[in-house]
């Protein structure tokens, strides 16, 4: 055998080798092991055969290829920051970010070339058109507002393409730095102002507070003092009460021991006492005092009063 002949042969069988390499690398190739939450296309002869979800599955070699790949599961995209006139000419830029996740894996493969892209840039155009709409100041308080609309947008825009948007948040609304000092000074007049109204609400409300302290101190004292006076009056009326019904008694008692028995001569004898003592104390030095000339008459006394002398 000559050399040549070797040589052949030498190649022959590297190219047998090659291709069964390439044969068992196919066969490997052929069998696709496809993940929970996601979707595999598979194109046979380069055109939509199947949809592969998730499990074990054999492919034919050099026909079926597995054209696209998907992940079902929520995903997050940033939304770039943009720039956006509100409807009184005020240059903003926005940012934002979008939730959305693949329904139907045929649509997201063939219905739209770039789904992501495509969000993208369709959330940028509606976020424009819906600020153009409203006021700077609107714009930081309708961001549901913002985010219901592109959503809206997005979600009908979706069913083409095989994806569903869950939500859309804006993250930040920046305006140009003059417009942001003079919100800034805007804010700070208007907190300096509610500080103000606070102040003379708190004044206002002390003064109150103090005239109806005053007023109610006032109202206490007066109706202490009603009530201490009314307290003297029946204190004063009960002591009357009692020094007469004292009295009448004393009176009635008298009368009955007047009425009794050598009463009368009791009463003289008494009387007669007391009559005596009150004429001893009329007889201090340096005392001139003018009397009746029957004061010294006792007996003329007694009979005025109707207290005759028992033993007569």
């Amino acid at each position: 055998m000559s050399i040549n002949e070797i040589d052949t042969d030498f190649i022959v069988m590297v190219i047998w080798g090659v291709i069964f390499a390439i044969f068992v690398l196919k066969l490997f190739q052929s069998i696709r092991l496809v993940p929970t939450k996601s979707a595999y296309i598979v194109e046979r002869l380069g055109k939509y055969h199947s949809t592969l979800d998730a499990g074990f599955h054999a492919l034919i070699p050099f026909i079926d290829k597995v054209a696209y790949i998907h992940d079902l599961k929520e995903e997050t995209i940033d939304v770039p920051p943009q720039e956006c006139f509100s409807s009184d000419e005020v240059n903003v830029e926005v940012d934002g970010v979008i939730y959305i996740s693949v329904t139907d894996p045929v649509k997201a493969s063939y219905g739209i070339t770039d789904y992501r892209y495509a969000a993208i840039q369709l959330a940028q155009t509606t976020t424009r058109s819906v600020i153009g709409t409203l006021d700077l100041d609107r714009t930081f308080e309708e961001r549901d507002l913002i985010s219901a609309k592109v959503v809206e947008v997005l979600d009908e825009a979706g069913s083409m393409w095989g994806i569903r948007v869950h939500r859309y948040e804006i993250k930040n609304i920046t305006p140009p730095e003059t417009v942001k000092n003079a919100m800034e000074m805007q804010v700070n007049a208007e907190r300096e102002r509610r500080a103000l109204l606070a102040k003379s609400e708190g004044d206002k409300q002390s003064k109150i507070n103090r005239s109806e302290g005053v007023m109610a101190e006032t109202i206490n004292r007066s109706e202490g003092e009603m009530q201490r006076r009314i307290n003297e009056a029946e204190g004063k009326a009960q002591e009357i009460l009692t020094l007469a019904k004292a009295t009448a008694d004393s009176i009635e008692r008298l009368a009955v021991v007047i009425s009794a028995e050598g009463g009368q001569s009791a009463l003289r004898m008494q009387l007669g006492e007391q009559y005596m003592r009150q004429l001893d104390g009329l007889s201090k030095q340096d005392s001139r005092i003018v009397l009746p000339g029957n004061l010294v008459n006792f007996e003329y006394w007694m009979d005025s009063i109707g207290l005759k002398d028992d033993k007569k």
